[in-house]
């Protein structure tokens, strides 16, 4: 997972950005050999236990979809109001649109 201030500055200055209703992904190619995420989940969307609850579910679809990734990414997945009451279908399902367009799981390649 990102952690560092660094990171998350480096991406807000060269990361490219993808959207939806639900999610906004920045996405950033590094020469690391890992692909790592972060999750920022705004105190527009709610309490603690609703902030949680969509980084819980964010968390487990990126697992589900973990062997698919290829490596040398930086990602941050920021949730959108709406997510709230999405279900963890569709909330998937963007997510993986979203990953799909950066160029995350392979096919073309963002700068």
């Amino acid at each position: 997972m990102l952690s560092n201030p660094e990171d998350f500055a480096a991406l807000q200055g060269q990361g490219s950005v993808r959207s939806n209703p639900l999610l906004v992904v920045r996405i950033r190619r590094t020469d690391l050999e890992e692909t790592r995420f972060g999750l920022s989940t705004g105190r527009k969307l709610g309490g603690a236990v609703v902030r949680n609850r969509i980084r819980r579910r964010l968390r487990e679809a990126l697992r589900v979809m973990a062997p698919s990734f290829q490596p040398g990414w930086d990602v941050l997945i920021i949730a959108r109001q709406p997510a709230i009451a999405a279900d963890y279908q569709a909330l998937t399902e963007a997510l993986h649109n979203l990953l799909r367009r950066g160029g995350v799981f392979g096919g073309r390649t963002v700068t």
